[in-house]
């Protein structure tokens, strides 16, 4: 670690899920901005959407923090690489600020804030009541005094009188102050879907997104009380920058899937391939006609392939490039919706859509979670990437399943945690291609990025191989 900086940094943490976290923190991102402040954003847990749209706001990548995942030490190692040194920076939290992995509130977003040591503003849900919320204030500051809960910001308030009540009841019995009063939202200032939020990529009125959350919360929220309380925030040590390593080999070319049906990507990810030895390429499953020549790897992150499946489905010669390239071989990792759109047909809301059919199984799309949270996996079986006996950490958050088909599809993990794609199993395999429902962060798992590049380089060197041999066939028959 290296000398100290400041950090200044603020939690933006709630009382239960739907409080109004995602709403507050890009609004005050908005206000910074405006205000002429360098702000960057994090968001505690696996969420991706929450993420791009925490980024979107600041004009920076946001990153996700997780200690369940990455563990407390990069979590925090994390932070401090890409956190605005003397700029403002904001984490914002998950579900209520002390939900967590068991009943003690393990890996939870008050963790993260002893984690980062960081003040946190309680995001509170105001809507029919008033004292009350002095009570559930007062109850979080009892139940951990460790975490710095310095400030308190009411969403849902009804008008002026019902401010005041609220605002004299929480700094009176709990001593911190109400740094920001929120009206109730209109319906649809952050539209919604099955899986949340709907990601910024398919959002069509940002620029008015923008003007609403500015006049949400200018006028309504004390950014001089805010900057005070973030500026309070002891000195972390900075993580040392990582400078890239020396490359030891040519670079193999791994394209990625990179559109609106395919948006869900950890930059790390991305960021650990290149520092593995990639050179990425993206590729859009909308609009391209077909994958990139000469390619080495391909990886297919999640998204909403169930809401362009017409447009995929309808991008017959791209499925084919993709089925073909399966079948001579190239290494292929899928997560969720990749795995979608490696499979037979998609079926939603009672259509079926023809996609790739690398996999001889179909995917249905239902109205409800079909595996939704942490995950643990034990890779028991040879495949492209993982070597038998490693442990994988991950998330899963998806509403469609694999459907039963004739044919038997083996995988390579058990799951001790989670769902998984069918049978307590996960990592369905065909070939050198391995799709699943875990999504993997690199920071946790930094064997996956590795993995990766070297299945590209045993690609690329069968590949010469197989070329060479030809070679030397024609010119033995030009002896003869």
């Amino acid at each position: 670690m290296n000398d100290l900086h400041s950090f200044p940094r603020l939690v933006i943490a709630g009382m239960s899920g739907s409080s109004g976290k995602t709403v507050v923190s890009m609004g005050l991102l908005q206000l910074l901005r405006h205000a002429g402040a360098e702000a960057r954003a994090f968001k505690k847990g696996p969420d991706y959407i929450d993420t791009a749209w925490l980024g979107w706001a600041s004009s920076h990548t946001a990153r996700n923090l997780d200690t369940y995942l990455m563990g407390p030490e990069r979590a925090l190692e994390s932070f401090t690489r890409h956190a605005a040194p003397d700029g403002i920076n904001l984490i914002e939290g998950n579900r209520g600020i002390f939900d967590g992995f068991d009943a003690a509130g393990t890996h939870s977003t008050a963790a993260l804030a002893r984690c980062l040591c960081a003040p946190v503003i309680l995001v509170v849900n105001a809507s029919k009541m008033t004292r009350t919320a002095a009570a559930l204030v007062l109850g979080c500051q009892k139940l951990d005094p460790a975490v710095a809960i310095r400030g308190v910001v009411l969403n849902n308030v009804s008008g002026e009188r019902h401010r005041e009540v609220l605002r004299s009841a929480i700094e009176s019995a709990c001593s911190i102050p109400v740094v920001g009063t929120l009206p109730k939202v209109k319906v649809g200032l952050l539209p919604e879907r099955h899986l949340g939020l709907v990601p910024p990529e398919e959002h069509s009125a940002t620029k008015r997104l923008e003007r609403d959350l500015l006049d949400l919360v200018k006028r309504r929220m004390d950014l001089d009380a805010l900057l005070a309380i973030a500026r309070s925030a002891p000195p972390l040590p900075r993580a040392p920058q990582g400078d890239a390593p020396e490359p030891i080999a040519a670079p193999v070319s791994i394209a990625y899937m990179k559109d609106a049906a395919f948006t869900f990507y950890y930059p790390e990810n991305l960021e650990q391939l290149e520092r593995a030895g990639a050179r990425l390429i993206p590729v859009s499953a909308l609009h391209a006609t077909a994958l990139p020549d000469d390619l080495q790897a391909l990886y297919i992150g999640g998204g909403f392939p169930e809401t362009h499946a017409q447009s995929l489905s309808e991008n017959s010669s791209f499925l084919q490039s993709l089925r073909r390239a399966a079948l001579r071989g190239l290494p292929i990792y899928a997560e969720c919706g990749g795995l979608m759109l490696l499979a037979k047909n998609l079926l939603w809301k009672g259509a079926r859509y023809p996609m790739a059919g690398v996999f001889p199984f179909d995917v249905e799309v239902c109205g409800s979670s079909q595996g939704h949270g942490y995950s643990e996996l034990r890779v028991d079986k040879p495949n492209p990437f993982f070597p038998a006996g490693l442990t994988l950490r991950g998330h899963e958050f998806h509403y469609s399943r694999v459907l039963p088909c004739r044919e038997t599809v083996p995988t390579a993990c058990v799951v001790d945690r989670g769902v998984g794609c069918f049978n307590k199993r996960e990592f369905v395999m065909t070939r050198t291609v391995v799709a699943t429902y875990t999504h993997l962060h690199a920071l946790a798992s930094p064997e996956w990025a590795t993995g990766i590049v070297n299945a590209a380089r045993g690609f690329t060197f069968q590949a010469a191989s197989r070329t060479g041999n030809r070679k030397i066939g024609v010119a033995s028959a030009g002896r003869r």
